[in-house]
């Protein structure tokens, strides 16, 4: 049967979902690329459809720029797929675009580089309007209870990680990774608008050419670690050049990540 292949750019909040992955059982865990998938079926008749994601976002993980193939054995024009799949999926997953595309294209090993962002407010106070998408940290119980010192020593560690390194210590194990080695082109402190929404709002963005299983999430728990105190940027630097039997520290929460752009 032959399939007419779309390229779209999804936005997603993750709070509801167990990930973007089809888990084979949405009746008790709902994953984004399901919920899409069943949207598809409909509009083609309940004939067979494939969804084919760039990246595999965890549990509770945002996205503002997925990408995704998706093959369907109808014809359809782009504009009207994308109207028709906005009509049928939940309010918390949008098709921001959809184009006709080729049938090679390969959304994850096509891509060049995947820029994540992770918000998150400190204070002894968090931020309730945002609690599901922006994680909190105290710092008052750190060594140092001096936000913009903890927030110093964050944005100074951020460079260790960048260039290419070995990050089998800063991943979870994955026997489907050939290798652990990434580059890390651009990583980040950056203040953000949304502290208008009560407390103080930063982000940390991360470019690399590819993240191993929750990398992006044990790297800011190691830069988080150094704004605490209990690390310093010689220990990120050990970790980075040899592998250990333990981790430097814990991964993040998830609520706070989200995928915003993926570059072709």
């Amino acid at each position: 049967m032959t399939h007419c292949h779309y390229r779209v750019v999804i936005s997603y909040k993750g709070s509801n979902y167990f990930g973007w992955q089809d888990l084979g059982d949405a009746a008790e865990k709902p994953t984004v690329q399901f919920e899409i998938l069943q949207v598809l079926r409909k509009i083609s008749r309940y004939k067979e459809c494939v969804v084919s994601g760039a990246s595999r976002t965890d549990a509770g993980v945002h996205a503002l720029g997925q990408v995704a193939k998706l093959s369907l054995p109808v014809q359809i024009d782009a504009n009207k797929l994308l109207l028709g799949m906005n009509s049928l999926l939940p309010d918390d997953i949008r098709i921001r675009e959809c184009a006709t595309c080729l049938a090679e294209f390969n959304p994850n090993k096509n891509c060049i580089s995947k820029v994540y962002r992770y918000y998150f407010s400190i204070g002894e106070i968090g931020t309730p309007l945002l609690h599901d998408i922006v994680a909190h940290f105290s710092v008052g119980d750190a060594q140092h209870s001096d936000p913009q010192l903890a927030l110093d020593r964050m944005h100074q560690a951020c460079k260790i990680f960048i260039g290419e390194h070995d990050f089998c210590n800063f991943a979870a194990k994955d026997e489907n990774a050939k290798s652990t080695i990434r580059t890390v082109i651009r990583l980040e402190l950056l203040e953000t608008s949304l502290s208008e929404f009560g407390g103080d709002v930063y982000c940390v963005e991360i470019e690399g050419n590819g993240f191993l299983r929750h990398m992006v999430r044990y790297i800011l728990g190691a830069l988080f670690e150094v704004g605490r105190g209990n690390i310093d940027s010689r220990a990120i630097e050990e970790a980075l050049a040899r592998r250990k039997q333990s981790k430097l520290s814990g991964k993040v929460k998830s609520r706070g990540l989200h995928l915003i752009r993926i570059n072709y």
